[in-house]
């Protein structure tokens, strides 16, 4: 039997996601609990998008294959085993043909930055990126823009072998919270490796005035990874949501998203 998990982390303590001999991980940690749960010597869990150290996540969503077990006690049990930075906050029986990874239509993540003092606060100082010179919010959304659609996103991206960097940007807006603090929210059907906090990177830049808005279509043209943006650091970052079509479509999706995607997802 298939079960979905919805979970919940903060990043700061894990070398990302995926399991590393030696490191920890929320993979790592979320099978050892589940392999003494279910009293199995070991079993794969396969996420929706694989964060990278340092990112958190409020809304990842993952499964995993098991002979036998009840949702609501499993999660009853991993509740009091796993440390406090992790939360699983569901288990359910997964619909027919569900593929956390490759079933998902898109991903948002989400990017906070205080820029003025007022906005800067000590108590959030884990998930929020203090930037010492303010922002403006007109020049970013302007940047923004040249960015959205299906394009080759390599000069964003920490390329790997064989994979590819072509990804369909859905969505990328900016406002300013009553308070004062920055948000970023991207949509896309995946993330290469860097590609979020990249192009945050790049949009600070305009923001800052140091760059022109159209120098985000410029660089994004150019299809080769530019050592002028800036990769943002990883702690204002976090995988907000994950959706996916209905039921009868899940694995119509995942089909197609297999044939496509050689790369798997990662912020």
């Amino acid at each position: 039997m298939r079960l979905r998990m919805d979970l919940a982390y903060d990043g700061a303590g894990f070398h990302g996601w995926a399991r590393q001999d030696g490191l920890r991980t929320v993979q790592g940690e979320l099978e050892a609990a589940l392999a003494t749960v279910l009293r199995v010597p070991s079993l794969s869990v396969t996420c929706a998008g694989r964060t990278d150290t340092g990112v958190h996540a409020r809304g990842q969503v993952a499964h995993v294959d098991v002979e036998a077990a009840e949702p609501d006690r499993l999660r009853r049990q991993l509740d009091g085993l796993l440390p406090d930075d992790i939360s699983v906050r569901r288990v359910a029986m997964a619909a027919d043909g569900f593929d956390a990874r490759f079933s998902a239509l898109w991903r948002r993540y989400a990017y906070r930055i205080a820029d003025h003092p007022e906005t800067v606060d000590p108590l959030t100082r884990g998930h929020v990126l203090a930037w010492r010179r303010p922002l403006d919010l007109g020049l970013i959304e302007q940047a923004a823009t040249l960015l959205l659609g299906r394009h080759d996103f390599a000069a964003f991206c920490k390329r790997r072998e064989g994979a590819t960097t072509i990804r369909t940007l859905l969505s990328l807006t900016w406002e300013r919270e009553p308070g004062g603090l920055l948000v970023g929210s991207v949509v896309a059907d995946a993330f290469c490796h860097h590609m979020v906090r990249s192009l945050v990177g790049c949009l600070v830049a305009v923001g800052e005035g140091r760059r022109p808005p159209e120098w985000a279509g410029e660089v994004l043209a150019g299809q080769t990874r530019d050592p002028s943006v800036t990769v943002v650091p990883a702690h204002g970052l976090t995988l907000e949501e994950v959706g996916y079509p209905p039921d009868d479509e899940l694995a119509g999706q995942a089909l197609a998203a297999r044939r496509v995607r050689t790369l798997e997802d990662e912020a």
